[in-house]
């Protein structure tokens, strides 16, 4: 399914490379700068992170499931209109695996940015999670559950209505410029199926309590969302602050099963979230900051309300070159045209 949708969304961002024209009105040139003369090389830190909140909505009752995830250290480039990026784990220390213990998290992310809208393709798979020990005795116990295994794979994207007074791609990839403060309202939509099992039980409660009707051992839902808001990003002189917030319902088929116990559907809808925010400097060499990005899933069936959030932040600082000799060419030079 992954390759797919990959190779159907680098066609349509590369389609789209051939036909957009880069002479943009008189309104899009005053509040937006292209690079199209350029290319771009900058290091790169960045880390995700997947994890999950189960509460009973009887007694209020919440456990945060955390996975003890690194960061991943790389460089990115930005030529030809396509921008990429390769990282590399950061190794953690003993110590941290001592208190928290060790998750083994892979991953496969491609990230697509057109005139207006964005595409995120993703496949997470973590194994081993840990959650605190609620107790002013032992503030810093941890109880570590390597049993537990995540899977989440889908797509995301968001479009952007008014291209011709706000960026997305000044904010979180650099290859334009929001030179006047501007925003516009946004669509995002996700679909994805997300799975966990475990060995034992999976609760609300800590582990020296007794058994409770919010304990299940599996649990698989698949996710249709669309959800509305805004965006906006302030600009000051060459620095700039871009915020964005999309609220919208979820359609959700749920699959999960008690201990000794048959399994079972329900349908439900739920609630989705996109949360995004950027801020730093981009001038016309010099560019820099960071990026926050929070999508979050609230399941409910019978007395469990289930939490996912899938978190990514990155740090970047980059330089930007004049093009010379091939390096002028574009994608769009690549594909074959047919001679009439």
């Amino acid at each position: 399914m992954i390759r797919y949708l990959f190779a159907l969304l680098l066609f349509l961002c590369v389609t789209e490379a051939a036909v957009c024209q880069h002479a943009s009105d008189s309104t899009k040139s005053k509040y937006i700068e292209q690079f199209s003369d350029k290319f771009f090389i900058w290091p790169v830190i960045r880390k995700r992170s997947l994890s999950f909140d189960v509460t009973n909505q009887n007694t209020k009752q919440t456990i945060n499931y955390k996975p003890n995830s690194s960061f991943s250290l790389g460089v990115g480039i930005y030529l030809f209109e396509v921008a990429a990026e390769i990282t590399f784990a950061i190794p953690i220390d003993e110590k941290s695996q001592s208190t928290y213990g060790n998750t083994d998290a892979r991953e496969f992310h491609a990230n697509f940015l057109g005139n207006g809208w964005g595409v995120d393709v993703f496949r997470q798979k973590y194994s081993g999670f840990y959650f605190p020990v609620r107790s002013p005795s032992a503030p810093d116990v941890f109880v570590k559950r390597p049993d537990i295994e995540l899977t989440n794979t889908g797509v995301n994207g968001i479009y952007v209505f008014d291209k011709k007074r706000f960026s997305l791609k000044s904010a979180y990839n650099y290859s334009e410029r929001q030179i006047k403060s501007g925003g516009s309202l946004i669509m995002a939509g996700n679909l994805n199926t997300f799975r966990l099992n475990a060995d034992s039980v999976i609760s609300s409660k800590q582990s020296s309590q007794p058994a409770s009707t919010s304990d299940f051992q599996l649990m698989r839902y698949t996710t249709l969302s669309m959800a509305g808001g805004y965006t906006y990003t302030l600009v000051y002189r060459s620095f700039f602050l871009n915020g964005a917030l999309s609220i919208g319902p979820a359609h959700n088929w749920i699959l999960y099963n008690r201990p000794g116990e048959k399994e079972h559907y329900d349908i439900a809808i739920n609630t989705y979230s996109d949360a995004r925010v950027a801020l730093g400097y981009n001038s016309d060499r010099f560019f820099g900051g960071m990026s926050l990005v929070t999508q979050s899933r609230n399941i409910r069936f019978e007395n469990i309300k289930f939490a996912n959030t899938n978190t990514f932040v990155k740090l970047m600082l980059g330089y930007r070159f004049n093009e010379v000799g091939i390096l002028k060419k574009r994608a769009k030079d690549y594909i074959p045209r047919n001679n009439p």
